[in-house]
């Protein structure tokens, strides 16, 4: 069986924080890092006879989103109460879609560099399950000293969108660019902020392995991981696990591992064997979310009580896909750098005001964007929004180059004294440096002239 080689499955379950101002059924302010329980209404404890009210903002992130990811909008999805016991759970349930959820059958396209060559891209696609709406849970934090937990219920009854991925991908790499681009088109619409680092984008990744032909194998997952490096990392070594287990005569346990980002490996949480059976039952206190369109949109109907999918669709923005194809007919810049300018916040935004600033040909202005600023920022750990040099300053020693006033190796002098971030400008140094290219035929006459004496004199 050796022989045969082994084909990775992965599939990806996605939870992304709404970005709304309260939470999904409560009034209580969503904030990260608030003092611990500050956030927290009566209906987000628990308390015996609060009921839910759902936020209409969450239900509008959730029908964009879906509409960004070519999915179907259902004009009438439900609630259900999913049931387990956990101290971060109040209720003792979680209300979630089970049975229908709010869009469903989509699609996401997403890119990746063959053999790490940035000049050779393959676009893949990777189908949407379905996209549903959900609270979060409260956060558990284990004091060992003590041996007690602490429960913080400022993040219970948040607003979630739980997007889950048919397993079409095969990689660490694949799961890690899908997540990219998700990630940059949440961020786009606004529907979600989308910071791993903040807990705003958790994934899941189902991996399993199997032999051509065969059906697929068991599978195990790999639960919240925070970060699309580790991602990537988890993934790849899961796979390299499952298949070194099963060469070895050993099988593969349906369970739940998580990621040690420390140790660069996987490791089993809890076994899925005895399967938690949630006792689903559809949520008694919520009616069933209805959504319309133009054409079934009732006439006498208040605009401020209905979701009108048409009217959300007309107004969503360019997303990520056809801000690159812009950029490259617009400045003839290669694909691959279009992608490195979405891909670090603001830089696409800079790029385009350097080049609205100075005479430079685009093609050039992104190699001096690409090279010279995000080698910089990436070395100094700093964002575009720090940058000590401004889109003003670098269109300001472009334009010196441009015109021949000085040389492609005083510029990048120029520019390093730039960094500083003196306040001087790229002409005040020139003239400070005496960097300046000479054209004058006369002054040049004189200082070889100069030369010539000195050396006659010694």
């Amino acid at each position: 069986s050796s022989l045969a080689p082994w084909i990775p499955v992965v599939g990806l379950e996605i939870h992304a924080q709404i970005s709304s101002n309260s939470k999904l059924f409560s009034g209580s302010q969503v904030q990260f890092a608030a003092p611990p329980n500050s956030l927290v209404s009566f209906f987000d404890a628990s308390l015996p006879g609060t009921l839910p009210v759902l936020n209409r903002r969450c239900v509008e992130a959730a029908v964009m989103t879906g509409l960004a990811l070519n999915c179907s909008i259902n004009k009438k999805s439900l609630f259900d109460r999913k049931h387990y016991f956990y101290a971060d759970l109040p209720a003792g349930y979680q209300i979630t879609q089970q049975r229908v959820p709010i869009a469903v059958n989509g699609s996401l396209s997403y890119s990746l560099c063959i053999d790490n060559k940035m000049s050779q891209m393959v676009t893949k696609t990777v189908r949407i399950k379905q996209i549903q709406l959900e609270q979060d849970s409260g956060k558990s934090l284990h004091d060992d000293t003590r041996s007690q937990t602490l429960v913080d219920l400022n993040r219970a009854g948040v607003g979630l969108m739980e997007v889950v991925m048919e397993p079409d991908m095969c990689c660490g790499e694949e799961a890690a660019a899908a997540v990219r681009e998700l990630q940059l088109i949440l961020q786009t619409l606004g529907s979600s902020q989308a910071v791993m680092a903040e807990g705003q984008l958790r994934v899941d990744a189902n991996v399993s392995v199997h032999h051509p032909g065969e059906p697929y194998g068991v599978r195990t997952e790999v639960k919240n991981i925070n970060s699309i490096r580790f991602l990537a990392k988890a993934i790849d070594y899961e796979i390299q696990r499952q298949i070194e287990e099963l060469e070895n005569g050993g099988t593969i346990l349906n369970e739940t591992r998580a990621f040690d980002s420390k140790l660069g490996c996987t490791v089993p949480m809890r076994d899925k064997e005895g399967k938690q059976d949630y006792r689903f039952m559809p949520e008694p206190n919520l009616p069933p979310l209805i959504l319309y369109d133009a054409q079934s949109l009732p006439a006498n109907m208040n605009h401020q009580q209905v979701i009108n999918i048409d009217w959300i669709h007309e107004r969503l923005p360019d997303l990520p896909s056809v801000k690159r194809e812009k950029l490259v007919e617009q400045y003839g810049i290669l694909p691959e750098h279009s992608f490195t300018l979405l891909n670090e916040d603001g830089l696409a935004e800079f790029f385009e005001s350097v080049v609205e600033q100075t005479q430079m040909k685009p093609k050039k202005v992104i190699g001096w964007i690409i090279k010279d600023l995000l080698g910089y920022l990436k070395q100094h750990s700093l964002t575009v929004k720090e940058s000590p040099v401004s889109s003003f300053l670098l269109a300001d020693l472009l334009n010196l180059l441009e015109k021949k006033e000085i040389s492609s190796t005083a510029a990048k002098r120029v520019l390093a004294e730039l960094w500083k971030g003196e306040g001087k400008t790229p002409l005040e140094i020139v003239k400070e440096q005496k960097l300046e290219l000479l054209r004058d035929q006369k002054e040049l006459e004189q200082i070889c002239q100069a030369v010539i004496d000195g050396q006659e004199n010694e």
